[in-house]
């Protein structure tokens, strides 16, 4: 069985051009979707640190920030940086 994908000790997980970040049991988790590529490389991600509260799943404040960076290490560390900052609080 492969390992799961983990990225500063969280699971990440990917569902096509979506990936999560975070433990779907904790109030918030980031949500990476890869708008575009460039020869199979992600060149433009949406960030998004949502609420997991199943009572917020069509709401507008289920997404708490939201940001676009242009590769994939850029996109995790902005959103590794909100993920602590919220579950710290």
């Amino acid at each position: 069985m492969a390992q799961p994908m983990v990225y500063k000790g969280r699971p990440v997980v990917r569902d096509g051009n979506k990936l999560y970040f975070g433990e779907p049991q904790n109030p918030f988790m980031v949500v990476l979707t890869v708008l575009q590529n460039v020869n199979d490389v992600p060149s433009r991600i949406l960030v998004q640190l949502q609420n997991t509260d199943p009572a917020l799943a069509f709401s507008n404040e289920k997404i708490v920030k939201e940001a676009e960076r242009k590769n994939l290490f850029d996109a995790f560390e902005i959103g590794s940086l909100w993920l602590e900052k919220q579950l710290a609080e």
